[in-house]
């Protein structure tokens, strides 16, 4: 890997994206993402992934000298599906992925920490979709994203202005779940993924996903699929130790099963 970087721990992956000077997410960066993606998804041993950037940035965009190279507009659609396509990956993951984002989230990167599971911040982070800025407008489903947490005015406001808010507005809005320090973000972020790694991997895969149906489905089909997923994880072995180890009084051990 040339530009991200994955540590594991105690049933954490973190990944780090590694591409100064601004963490630009260049189609390689993407790729790079795809492929730890595949990698972790099938280790037992990680539960929860961390998304952080190197340096001053969680990620300052796409990479704008990137664009110079695509010949037409054909060609720019087709990279933003395929960035389109890692995101969505990325939001139906069936582990949680925490997007822990100090110095700036912006455009590309924005959109990034949008399709993470949910995001912490520093107070003072910025976050913004500037792409007008440029004459262009988000690629990556910011359009998209973006209103669901903060509002469609308010959405509007951001894309128009091309001003980012505070990490600390961002809580506020319900963009990140929590604005911290810059010396307790990561702490934060590990101390959650810590909390989340407890739980029984089938139970979370299966919440994620009817969170996720919400998107696509009407309320009585997505609680439809609850019904059936109830009785589906029910069988599950992890579902079993967790109801023995309730009325034993013990610290469930979750396999996965």
């Amino acid at each position: 890997m040339d530009f991200l970087t994955l540590e594991k721990e105690s049933m954490t992956a973190t990944i780090t994206i590694q591409h100064a000077p601004a963490n630009a997410l260049s189609s390689a960066v993407l790729k790079e993402l795809s492929a730890l993606l595949d990698e972790v998804e099938t280790d037992r041993e990680v539960r929860v992934l961390i998304l952080r950037g190197e340096g001053r940035f969680f990620s300052a965009g796409a990479d704008i000298k990137e664009f110079t190279s695509i010949p037409n507009g054909s060609e720019f659609s087709r990279l933003a599906k395929l960035g389109q396509d890692l995101f969505e990956r990325v939001e139906t993951f069936p582990k949680p992925i925490i997007a822990a984002i100090h110095g700036a989230a912006l455009g590309g990167g924005l959109e990034l920490a949008m399709a993470c599971h949910l995001r912490l911040v520093t107070e003072s982070a910025k976050l913004g979709l500037p792409e007008l800025q440029l004459g262009l407008i988000p690629g990556f489903a910011g359009t998209q994203r973006l209103p669901r947490y903060v509002g469609r005015a308010m959405a509007l406001e951001m894309l128009l202005t091309s001003e980012p808010i505070t990490g600390r507005r961002a809580a506020e809005l319900g963009l990140a779940n929590h604005a911290y320090s810059d010396d307790e973000l990561f702490t934060k972020a590990a101390e959650l993924a810590a909390k989340f790694s407890q739980k029984g991997p089938v139970a979370v895969a299966a919440a994620i996903q009817l969170l996720n149906e919400s998107k696509t489905a009407s309320y009585h089909d997505a609680a439809a699929k609850e019904a059936e997923m109830f009785g589906t994880v029910f069988e599950s072995a992890d579902a079993k130790e967790g109801i023995s180890a309730f009325l034993e009084k013990r610290t469930p051990q979750f396999k996965g099963e």
